[in-house]
């Protein structure tokens, strides 16, 4: 190992945490790093200083390798431990102060990276790396764990060998070094098109784990995890030049501050990681009642009115959602176009249609509001329409634009919301909808993803201008919340497009699909909790009058662990498929309060897409939720391992009825569940005897 172990070197050691978690960090002759791992802290690329190793990778940069310990520094902050380290670079001047930030008990580190040029020359910076840490397993014995992202597919985790993309390759001339490693990068403007933006790693001969998430709302991200030093690395980092032909130039006394990042750590496999994940995405969001109290959602988009409401089509729909015992009730797309308009290049105004809602939309919302209900409506708030009048009356500048020329694609433009006539213009669209027409919840959509980026200027790099977009956009979001503090705001792009910590820091609730088909929807429900914290994860439930009874229980019992998103067409439900839905939410009620607190497992592992089986658990330290999916394709019973559980009480929660049986074997710690048909669903309550649940 370099420097780290050399004899004879003194080596002053900084040791930084909580009861939770213990970071060492090494000085010597002023090179900082974790113990372990030779790797800097910070490693950083600008056009006239590169590499020590050519490769792709963001590790061996040559300001990383001459950058000098100046100082550190611990803070604490109400309930979170700070760690502040200074570093420099003589050679180009720049200075970098590194922030780690741990919430007390959660063994999880937040870090970013504040550089400066201190030098006397502007500095064309390439890339920043926001965390840097090696040491994490034995090369031999890990898998990384990566998550794949499609529309109508989202959340598919995939386990492969460390050694399959870095392998052994030492024998009589030893060879430590690499130049490829597991690497995920986003792209375009969604931030999780193609990938969430997390990974992990895991070390199945010792249990350690890692799990991390780049904290971005645009495509602008990318990880690493390879070899050096003998075990395992990460690198974290925002946008940067061989992925998104990033740049920053920094004058004199200019600064960056690179995208915040999260490394959760755990000792028992992946799911303990998961889980100390899902308690700092908690600790770290903006606080907000609807985290608390999880109100049922009635949408009517999905397999219901498809973006083709009236008040005709909705009064029925509202009556049915009252009294299936909906709080929330969100008109979905098309309630801002007149009947038979091709609406989707001309939006951008969000007035309600006059054709469909004849005595006007505040007629619905009051029926809704007469309901005991609250309104909520769709929004697409930063596209505006080529056919828009908007398009003509706001400047160029309030738009994306790429060498001067306007972005479009698929018939829309991109507001850029640094401009002040883009943030002005929805803030009024905003401060409409909730001030003066009574909506108390936003779903917030996203449908187009074009390109690179926006150059404000002529020197401007697309993806520098597309991340002080992403920035600006999470200022706007706060600024809605500052005015309406008990306003819902969903995060929607395409399903779960934009399922990132940046936007759910800030938004309620997240959509985690647009898929339709209730099987294919099961993998991802029961995946969701690894992306989103279950109480922000809004998943589909909607019935149909033709489905089975098994297949009306199945599509609830998968919104059960999370915010259930009710809709279909429930208006025509036969009474026992309606007894179904009224019965599911009876369940929900009493079980949500203990969905704040929970947090998740996967009993087989993560979901995978085409498994016959799937299952996800949310527990408390009293209570474990399970809820468990049969699909065509597998035998008709499963063993689910439940180590940390003992002696348990097994309580089917939903459907109370049918042809279902668990038995558990406290000697193996196991639940074995028989479902005769598929596809169906069911979802158990397991109390430590002795608790009061």
């Amino acid at each position: 190992m370099r420097g780290a172990e050399r004899r004879n070197v003194a080596v002053t050691t900084i040791r930084w945490g909580h009861d939770a978690l213990t970071w060492e960090l090494h000085v010597t002759e002023g090179r900082v790093h974790h113990a372990g791992s030779s790797l800097p802290l910070v490693e950083a690329t600008a056009a006239n200083h590169g590499r020590t190793w050519s490769s792709n990778l963001l590790v061996d940069t040559a300001i990383g390798s001459r950058l000098r310990y100046r100082g550190h520094r611990t803070l604490s902050e109400q309930d979170w431990h700070l760690l502040v380290v200074e570093l420099h670079d003589e050679q180009s001047g720049l200075a970098a102060e590194l922030t780690y930030r741990s919430p007390d008990g959660v063994p999880v580190v937040r870090s970013e990276v504040l550089v400066r040029n201190e030098g006397s020359a502007p500095l064309r910076l390439e890339s920043v790396t926001s965390l840097v840490t090696g040491g994490l397993g034995d090369p031999t014995t890990s898998d990384v764990l990566r998550a794949e992202n499609d529309w109508l597919a989202e959340c598919r985790w995939r386990r492969e060998p460390l050694r399959v993309r870095v392998p052994d390759r030492n024998g009589r001339h030893p060879d430590f070094r690499h130049k490829g490693a597991h690497i995920v990068a986003g792209q375009g403007v969604w931030s999780s098109c193609g990938h969430l933006p997390m990974g992990g790693l895991t070390d199945h001969a010792t249990g350690r784990a890692w799990v991390w998430q780049v904290e971005h709302n645009g495509g602008g991200w990318r990880w690493e995890c390879g070899e050096q030093d003998g075990a395992g690395y990460v690198a974290l980092s925002g946008p940067q030049d061989h992925d998104h032909g990033w740049h920053r130039v920094l004058v004199p006394g200019a600064e960056f501050r690179t995208v915040p990042v999260a490394l959760a750590c755990g000792t028992d496999g992946p799911d303990d990681a998961f889980a100390a994940l899902t308690r700092y995405r908690r600790a770290s969001r903006r606080p907000h009642p609807d985290h608390e109290h999880l109100p049922v959602v009635f949408n009517d988009y999905m397999n219901c009115l498809m973006g083709d409401p009236t008040t005709a089509k909705l009064l029925p729909l509202v009556d049915a959602a009252a009294e299936a015992g909906a709080e929330y009730f969100v008109i979905d797309a098309g309630w801002y176009a007149e009947e038979a308009e091709s609406w989707w290049d001309s939006v951008g105004a969000w007035e309600a249609s006059r054709t469909r809602f004849p005595g006007g939309l505040r007629e619905v919302l009051d029926r809704i509001r007469d309901r005991g209900m609250v309104p909520g409506l769709w929004l697409e708030p930063e596209v505006i329409g080529v056919r828009s009048p908007l398009a003509r009356t706001l400047p160029d500048e309030a738009f994306f634009r790429r060498a001067g020329v306007r972005v479009s694609d698929s018939g829309r433009h991109h507001l850029d919301l640094r401009h002040p006539a883009a943030r002005a213009h929805l803030d009024a669209v905003v401060d409409r909808l909730v001030g003066q027409w009574g909506v108390g919840y936003l779903k917030l959509d996203h449908n187009i993803n074009p390109g690179s980026g926006t150059s404000a200027e002529p020197a401007e790099s697309p993806a520098d201008g597309l991340l002080g977009h992403n920035r600006a956009h999470l200022d706007w979001l706060d600024g809605v919340l500052d005015r309406h503090p008990h306003l819902v705001l969903e995060n929607c792009a395409s399903g779960g497009m934009r399922m990132d910590h940046a936007l759910l820091s800030r938004t309620q609730l997240q959509s985690t699909s647009d898929q339709q088909n209730l099987d294919r929807y099961a993998p991802i429900a029961a995946a969701a909790p690894a992306a989103v914290t279950p109480e922000q994860g809004a998943v589909w439930a909607y019935p149909q009058p033709e489905d089975t009874l098994d297949e009306v229980a199945f599509t609830m019992a998968s919104a059960l662990l999370g915010r259930i998103h009710l809709s279909g067409k429930i208006a025509d439900l036969a009474p026992d498929a309606r007894a179904l839905v009224h019965e599911a939410l009876a369940v929900y009620r009493e079980i949500r309060a203990d969905l704040p607190v929970a947090v998740p497992s996967w009993p087989l592992g993560l979901p995978g897409w085409d498994d016959p089986w799937l299952a996800l658990a949310l527990s408390t330290p009293s209570t474990t939720y399970l809820t468990v999916w049969r699909r065509p394709g597998g035998p008709d019973a499963v063993t689910l391992p439940l180590p940390r559980l003992s002696d348990v009480d097994v309580e089917r929660l939903y459907p109370a009825g049918g042809a279902v049986e668990a038995r558990w074997e406290p000697d193996t710690a196991e639940l074995v569940v028989t479902l005769p048909s598929a596809p169906s669903a069911v979802l158990y309550r397991l109390s430590n005897r002795g608790s009061d649940g």
